[in-house]
């Protein structure tokens, strides 16, 4: 039998998935951006699994989309040519609707990056936590060349690590960059020599591991959350998930608040559930 496209394996607190196309570069086929997109379902519902891996075999991470297959993007489910610019719309967002799924795990996520990151590939890392290359890395956008335009970061999402002038470079001209470049312009994390990914990878997991994962996920979520709106909404996010922090370290206890019994109350009726009620039910109705 054929080897899947894309695996997902799944021990203990790490989740490790990889992208098998090695002879196709790793490039994104209907076939495995579908298997991702369940892949990335399941660590969802996951309790488990505390961080995720992505990484491509071979010597190659990801080259993007599998351009050969977008003609089959227009096609109907008879594979009939009926759909036209919906049927790119509608597998765009599938794709938009992963990476956000992706970028939102409530798991740490880290991309092991060896040659090629480019198109899609380099969208995936940019909707990831953590990005570990090696020095004969390379990545860009060169989608221009084939007269088409990202459709799931890489204008998007890039404009947010690197600036206006810069994506307009990646994405106009096309070039592939080195590895080291992605550190200096704030895309990526470290350069490790060719033959120490895997190690550096394991070390920043037994880093990560000691910490406090709860206050991990918060800060993933507020720091997520915060680059997308302004400073006095982003700060909110900051003083809850510091009210959460005080209340799971042990001072939960609010004198004027219910401490659950209000819950309970209107789960058996009771009396200060129904004060309430009769209290607030007919207020201000006329």
């Amino acid at each position: 039998m054929t080897e899947k496209p894309l695996l997902l394996d799944m021990q203990g607190d790490t989740a490790r998935i990889t992208l098998n196309r090695p002879t196709a570069h790793n490039s994104l086929s209907i076939e495995m951006s579908d298997m991702l997109v369940d892949a990335i379902r399941t660590l969802q519902r996951s309790t488990a699994v505390k961080f995720v891996v992505i990484k491509g075999a071979g010597n190659t991470f990801c080259a993007g989309d599998d351009i050969t297959e977008m003609i089959k993007w227009v096609l109907d489910e008879h594979g009939n040519p009926t759909q036209g610019a919906n049927g790119v719309m509608r597998r765009v967002r599938i794709y938009q609707d992963m990476a956000n799924a992706l970028e939102e795990l409530d798991k740490l996520t880290i991309c092991a990056v060896d040659g090629f990151a480019v198109g899609g590939g380099l969208e995936i890392t940019m909707a990831s936590d953590f990005v570990i290359a090696t020095e004969r890395a390379v990545w860009g956008m060169p989608e221009v060349d084939s007269g088409i335009t990202p459709g799931w970061g890489g204008t998007t999402r890039m404009v947010k690590y690197i600036g206006k002038r810069r994506t307009k470079e990646i994405n106009i001209i096309g070039a592939l960059m080195p590895a080291r470049r992605a550190v200096e312009w704030n895309l990526w994390n470290r350069v490790v020599p060719d033959d120490r990914l895997d190690e550096e990878v394991e070390a920043l997991l037994t880093v990560l591991r000691a910490k406090n994962q709860q206050a991990c996920r918060q800060l993933k979520y507020i720091i997520n959350r915060g680059a997308e709106t302004d400073l006095y909404s982003a700060q909110g996010y900051e003083m809850l998930s510091g009210a959460l922090s005080g209340a799971l370290n042990g001072a939960w206890q609010v004198a004027d608040a219910d401490q659950g019994a209000g819950v309970a109350d209107f789960t058996g009726k009771g009396e200060r559930w129904k004060n309430r009620r009769r209290l607030a039910r007919n207020f201000w109705t006329d």
